[in-house]
């Protein structure tokens, strides 16, 4: 529900969506004939690869791609090419293509995993499980974690995915935690949901907080102010200040794998059609996104975007062949007579942005240098690492500049800037 402001002298209030109880269960997408599987981490040229063309390879089998960014194939199938690819952020990354064959064999090395309790093991394959629980932060001794946030609520307006899995896995969910304590050690999990799962949400044993129903609450930055106490510094991380977010989705996984002793290779995904209709899918990692609007009858003509995500922190996908990732939790696609309009107009100053920033940032001040690729300029004198990057600014901006992109366009450039800065030291 979007209420606008009264010419501008409120911040807008925007409500995130309650999943409607009237939704039909998720579609299952027919699996498809070839799937394409993305590391995590950069491309490495000399990165371990123990696949190659025509190789064969079982449901669960771990693709060695780069330590600690390792590959899980949610498929049986041929691999049909490795090759590079460049995601929406410029990383390079790694694709494994797979051939899917009509007999599925499941690697049973995970299952002994577990049976053996080798977690460091075990965390290898759960990294790319549905909604990615990210286990390598953990061990980082400089950024011990004290707790574990799990999110029941959605990360975008219109999505209804976290809420879908935390209402259809509660106990998933209750064996996800038992299992998140015993590898991580990690005792302090709290769940953090909408009003209207806290009930649910309390049958796991956790400790429960509500967020708020407007939007960013369920930031993860918004998270740690509003419902531990705890503000993120500017530049900093949750991790920094000992606190971890993971969905509802992840955790479910965790718990989901060791009951079956498999990695779940089935994610939910809200997928929001032009008429703003929602579809539920159950669809597998890799699976193309044309075949997925297939399945809920959705047809992507010349001129529509797609957008991996929400409406306010999304991506824009490049391709129908781009493949539904781990941490997938919406697909959007927009009729092109419907795309909002973006300009290079200059900031007229209306004081809009400002006044909509959940962490009072000088928006206004701050779109001027970023405009002009001043980006070290934007983040000393007003405050860029601030940004919670929850796209309000560009909402409201009335000049209708795309202030989000360039915010996370500055944001790359400085964290490139540095990296190269360290390279040449």
């Amino acid at each position: 529900m979007i209420k606008r402001t009264f010419i501008g002298l409120a911040k807008p209030r925007l409500e995130y969506d309650v999943i409607d109880e009237t939704l039909p269960a998720p579609v299952k997408v027919p699996k498809s004939k070839k799937v394409t599987l993305l590391s995590y981490g950069p491309w490495d040229p000399n990165c371990v690869v123990n696949v190659k063309n025509g190789d064969k390879v079982k449901t669960g089998q771990k693709i060695a791609l780069n330590t600690g960014n390792d590959v899980v194939s949610p498929v049986t199938g041929t691999v049909s090419s490795v090759s590079e690819f460049t995601d929406g952020k410029g990383q390079k990354r790694a694709a494994v293509s797979i051939d899917v064959a009509d007999v599925e064999e499941i690697d049973e090395n995970f299952a002994s995993f577990t049976k053996g309790q080798d977690f460091n093991q075990v965390k290898l394959y759960l990294a790319y499980a549905p909604g990615k629980p990210e286990f390598s932060i953990f061990s980082d001794a400089d950024k011990p974690i004290k707790t574990v946030v799990i999110c029941g609520a959605d990360s975008d307006l219109m999505l209804v995915t976290r809420q879908y899995v935390l209402k259809s896995g509660i106990e998933d969910i209750k064996q996800g935690i038992k299992m998140l304590k015993k590898i991580t050690g990690v005792q302090n999990v709290i769940m953090a949901v909408p009003q209207h799962l806290s009930q649910t949400a309390a049958s796991t044993g956790a400790q429960v907080k509500v967020i708020d129903a407007q939007y960013p609450a369920a930031n993860p930055f918004m998270i740690c102010k509003d419902i531990l106490g705890q503000v993120v510094p500017a530049g900093k991380s949750c991790e920094d200040i000992g606190v971890h977010m993971m969905s509802a989705e992840a955790v479910a996984s965790i718990g989901k794998a060791f009951s079956l002793g498999k990695v779940p290779s089935e994610k939910i995904v809200t997928v929001i059609r032009k008429d703003e209709t929602k579809a539920l899918v159950s669809v597998t990692i890799g699976t193309p996104v044309k075949d997925v609007l297939k399945a809920v009858n959705v047809i992507a003509n010349e001129g529509d975007r797609i957008v991996f995500g929400g409406p306010f922190t999304g991506t824009a996908a490049y391709s129908e062949d781009q493949p539904i990732e781990a941490d997938a939790d919406a697909l959007i696609v927009q009729d092109s007579d419907d795309i909002p309009l973006v300009s290079d107009y200059p900031c007229i100053n209306c004081g809009e942005c400002v006044r909509a920033c959940p962490v009072n940032i000088p928006v206004n001040m701050l779109v001027r240098l970023l405009e002009n690729a001043m980006y070290e300029e934007a983040q000393n004198q007003y405050d860029l690492d601030s940004c919670i990057e929850c796209g309000l600014c560009s909402y409201v901006c009335v000049a209708r500049m795309p202030i989000f992109q360039y915010i996370r366009l500055a944001k790359h450039e400085l964290a490139r800037m540095n990296t190269v800065e360290a390279t040449n030291d």
